[in-house]
């Protein structure tokens, strides 16, 4: 509305054609990754925080959207001093506002870590993994430091952990499947719901014992709705989904928040996986990461290059020249 009043105005320098803008946001984006682009109503409608308060921004990489500055469930938990004493928030009774700045606790699974020798996947040891994932990163809330009362106070009244992974690409080379090919297209949705069931029982079962995050209370989840479920879409038959859902009816959830995808840069150059859902860009390039630079070959590309007997520094100088 505001945007339609300031144009009639003429409170603009010169006009420009909507695609023109567009297409300069894409060509920046192809050569540089940036500006990233999140669709706010999108998000507030399929947050599982969208009983919390707007979400309008998101942290740097984009991988993780929550509620922050003056939240809307604050008012009510700030008068309740019982629960306040029991969170360890007892500093903030009578406050009358919190002006809360989002926090989120990550973490990664190396994907590749879970093909057998036959070339399948483990699904039940990516399932433990992730399990045991979510009850480790539950935890750091509780001991984290927190520099702001901001952060503290909203890290400790929702909870979000931001499970993701690394080595996406790395598992369909290592199994011969084409990035874009249905078989991998399979995979890739089998491996990501089996995570998020895993790190939705987890929750439940942290809840079971320490009880549900404090803003739990009118969260999508809270009404048994999972985030397919708001997406419109339906899970494989791998998991007994709706006896998860109602021991999450019944007990709740420790955490508002449980996955998402970060870009695992640094930790997938240390590990020597491709980094978190992305498929590799070239057979070799340079990385500049905080900790240094540094230049990746393709891997799985040299050992068969090796394996027909045609790897040869002439190969290898023709790679980088292309």
């Amino acid at each position: 509305i505001l945007y339609e009043k300031y144009e009639k105005e003429g409170k603009f320098k010169r006009r420009i054609k909507a695609r023109d803008v567009w297409n300069k946001i894409l060509e920046s984006q192809i050569e540089t990754g940036t500006p990233y682009i999140l669709y706010k109503d999108s998000i507030n409608e399929k947050s599982n925080q969208s009983n919390i308060g707007v979400i309008r921004s998101s942290n740097l990489c984009a991988e993780i959207v929550e509620s922050t500055g003056v939240t809307k469930i604050q008012k009510e938990i700030l008068k309740d001093k019982e629960l306040l004493d029991k969170l360890g928030l007892g500093e903030f009774y009578g406050e009358e506002f919190v002006n809360e700045t989002a926090v989120c606790n990550l973490a990664s699974i190396a994907l590749p870590k879970f093909i057998n020798k036959n070339k399948t996947y483990n699904y039940n040891k990516l399932y433990e993994i992730a399990y045991s994932a979510v009850i480790s990163l539950n935890n750091v809330i509780d001991v984290n430091y927190y520099p702001s009362s901001g952060a503290k106070f909203s890290n400790i009244l929702h909870r979000p952990i931001g499970l993701g992974v690394q080595g996406l690409s790395d598992v369909f080379f290592t199994t011969g499947l084409p990035y874009e090919s249905e078989e991998a297209k399979q995979l890739n949705r089998e491996i990501f719901e089996t995570i998020y069931y895993a790190a939705m029982r987890a929750s439940c079962d942290l809840a079971k014992e320490q009880g549900p995050y404090a803003s739990y209370k009118g969260s999508p989840i809270s009404e048994g709705r999972f985030q397919f479920d708001l997406w419109g879409v339906k899970p494989s038959k791998r998991w007994d989904w709706e006896k998860l859902r109602e021991d999450i009816k019944k007990h709740g959830v420790r955490n508002s928040l449980t996955t998402c995808i970060m870009p695992t840069a640094s930790t997938a150059s240390i590990l020597g996986n491709e980094a978190s859902c992305e498929a590799q860009t070239s057979n070799m390039y340079t990385r500049r990461v905080l900790s240094g630079e540094f230049i990746l070959v393709n891997k799985y590309l040299v050992k068969e290059l090796i394996k027909i007997g045609v790897w040869s520094d002439s190969v290898r100088r023709k790679i980088i020249a292309e």
